[in-house]
This record gives C-alpha cells, sequence and structure tokens, in this order.
C-alpha cells in the first residue's frame, strides 16, 4: 500500500482524489493547498507520489512544484498536476518545471488509475 499525498482546495476534487487512490488500495491524505502540502512532505517524508492541482490558496502547484524539484529529497518523488485552467503551452511548462504527468480535470477514473499505477512502479 502506497501512501498519497492530495494537494486540491476544491472539495469535490479531493473526495473523488481520494476515492480513486482508496479504490486502487492505497492510502489517500489530502492537503487544502500547496503550503499545507508542502509542510506535510517536509513534517513526514514517507509519502510515495504527489497529487496536485495548480490553482490553490497560499502555494499554487507550479510553485509547489517548483519547491519541491528544487529539494533533494523530492528530486525523484511522481508528481501529477490535475487541472482544468491550462492550455498546451502550460502543460509543457508545468512538465518543464519538473511535474511527472499531467491530468485534466474533470478527472477521468481510468486515466487516473493508470497514471498512478504507471507512477508507483
Amino acid at each position: 500500500m502506497y501512501k498519497v499525498l492530495i494537494a486540491e482546495d476544491d472539495k469535490i476534487s479531493q473526495k473523488l482524489a481520494a476515492r480513486f487512490v482508496s479504490d486502487l488500495g492505497h492510502m489517500p491524505f489530502v492537503s487544502p493547498h500547496g503550503k499545507h502540502a508542502y509542510e506535510a512532505l517536509k513534517a513526514e517524508n514517507d509519502f510515495d507520489i504527489l497529487v496536485t492541482d495548480i490553482m490553490m490558496p497560499e502555494m499554487d502547484g507550479r510553485q509547489l512544484v517548483q519547491t519541491l524539484r528544487g529539494d533533494s529529497q523530492f528530486m525523484d518523488m511522481p508528481i501529477v498536476i490535475m487541472s482544468a485552467v491550462v492550455g498546451v503551452s502550460d502543460i509543457s511548462n508545468l512538465l518543464a518545471l519538473g511535474a511527472t504527468y499531467f491530468l485534466p480535470k474533470p478527472i477521468d477514473k481510468a486515466e487516473f488509475d493508470e497514471v498512478i499505477k504507471r507512477c508507483l512502479k
């Protein structure tokens, strides 16, 4: 069983992502924004993957990815971005920043499952 940190401020998306993670047999942990997620990662560095939204208060997904990739402890952690408000160039920039995968919202369960399984191999 893997521990999956979900950084998402939208309650519906939080519940959906957490349910998908649970359905895969893993343990979901939800953070309401990027700063909280970063603090959780620093305090308890045993999460296996981060799933994060882009648009969040306090620290957005871009800042979170940049901060994590600048920290040697989190260089290899898989980071999945899920967002509804980005174009092709934004996706490309997020991947260049260090995101592992991008998932468009609304989240498709089959696609979500496939990406999570790939990241945890």
